[in-house]
């Protein structure tokens, strides 16, 4: 078998083609707005679930580019979430990105209260003072930080810019995602069991890349 050796700058380009290709392939296009992150969450898991999976409210889109160029604060609920997200182009926009797992405070606190470090980095997300910086919300692994983040937004302590849910998994993954459709901001859920904090980061680096 013969295969072709592409130099890397090439390699996502004819990606992206044949992820187009086969999407047309499929039917009908989703809209305009919302392809470019459907297409980046497909490059990266190769899976085209995710054409029909990602959800997407009203002016989702649009809000979180909003928030990206007023230089937004990204939260996720995994530091390999974080490592994903493309934080040259994030500073670029006078944006950051933080999490809030591996901290001490979080891991005491979630011990005395016996209930998961995700769910307690919300809050810690909640109390943070970023200015007049808009807050995006990149949930990829936790159904729990998910549930939190809804419930705060719930009690006005909590008021993100752009929630994205993509936690992964069996126990109340579903449930989570269920809640977070009727959150009132906007957000982009992957809907189903499946996600990840490689999906989470997918969704905010097609946001950063948008012409």
């Amino acid at each position: 078998m013969d295969i072709e050796f592409t130099r890397p700058e090439e390699i996502e380009g004819r990606s992206m083609a044949i992820i187009q290709r086969e999407l047309e392939a499929l039917g009908e296009l989703p809209p305009a707005d919302r392809l470019p992150v459907i297409k980046r969450v497909i490059h990266t898991t190769a899976d085209f679930d995710y054409r029909e999976n990602l959800w997407f409210s009203p002016g989702a889109v649009e809000a979180g580019l909003a928030a990206l160029r007023t230089g937004a604060w990204v939260i996720t609920d995994t530091n390999m979430a974080k490592a994903g997200i493309n934080k040259k182009a994030l500073e670029r926009l006078g944006g950051r990105v933080l999490c809030f797992m591996a901290e001490d405070e979080i891991a005491k606190t979630a011990r005395e209260r016996g209930e998961t470090r995700a769910a307690v980095s919300m809050e810690a997300a909640a109390a943070l003072d970023t200015g007049r910086a808009p807050l995006i919300l990149a949930i990829g692994n936790a159904p729990t930080a998910l549930i939190r983040a809804c419930r705060l937004m719930e009690e006005g302590k909590l008021k993100p810019a752009l929630l994205i849910g993509a936690p992964v998994g069996f126990v109340n993954v579903v449930e989570s995602k269920e809640m977070a459709e009727g959150a009132g901001c906007p957000r982009i859920i992957a809907r189903g069991r499946k996600g990840g904090s490689t999906v989470a980061a997918a969704i905010v680096n097609a946001l950063l890349a948008y012409k």
